[in-house]
């Protein structure tokens, strides 16, 4: 009895290490050669989707994971790399508009306003990468944000049936680096459920060209 005991013990513990082991490994396996650290290597697509994330952190110091993407975008557009920018992020409250945020930073460094179009319910990875398909038309598209989530993104718009490349923006270290490196594991395991149950965005909405 006991060892049959320690035996479930142990299945319990051992099956969500295998289930982040696998998500990982298939995830980072399906992206290798998609995502590009060089702008002289990345190919051209006409949109450039920055995934949305907070400016500041809490204790209203500033976000790098935000300040890195936004030079990213900047860099890909100034080199040539994308026409259009899609900037895809939460606006879940009036306090809060990741897109507008964005927008402005983007419109200072350089990039024209109407080269840049705001998608107000890119609430999480998933919705931002199917509402570019589904509401904004895309094909083709090349993500910018840190590269362990470019290579989550990139492996579901193709599951979505897009072609996506992803360039990626300059990573974070210590503490809060590890912190969101630890969620990220969890959110590849949510990718596989997500896909599974055919999981779709919180919104729709009416097509928007972008051109």
């Amino acid at each position: 009895m006991k060892k049959k005991y320690l035996r479930f013990i142990g299945l319990a513990v051992s099956i969500p290490f295998l289930l982040v082991f696998f998500s990982n490994f298939v995830i980072d396996y399906a992206a290798d050669g998609k995502t590009y650290n060089e702008v002289n290597a990345i190919p051209k697509n006409r949109v450039g989707l920055i995934l949305g994330t907070s400016k500041k952190i809490k204790g209203g110091a500033p976000n790098p994971y935000y300040t890195y993407r936004i030079d990213a975008t900047v860099r890909l557009y100034k080199s040539g790399k994308i026409d259009f920018v899609l900037v895809s992020g939460d606006n879940g409250t009036i306090y809060y508009n990741e897109p507008t945020t964005i927008q402005k930073d983007l419109v200072k460094r350089g990039i024209p306003k109407n080269k840049i179009f705001l998608d107000y319910a890119g609430f999480r990875t998933l919705d931002s990468v199917i509402r570019a398909k589904e509401v904004f038309g895309l094909e083709s598209v090349t993500i910018i944000s840190q590269e362990f989530h470019n290579k989550r993104a990139v492996y579901l718009a193709e599951k979505k049936g897009m072609k996506a490349i992803g360039y990626n923006a300059k990573d974070v270290s210590g503490r809060q680096g590890f912190k969101v490196r630890f969620r990220e594991h969890l959110a590849r395991v949510k990718v596989f459920i997500d896909l599974t149950f055919n999981t779709g965005p919180k919104f729709y909405g009416e097509k928007i060209k972008i051109e």
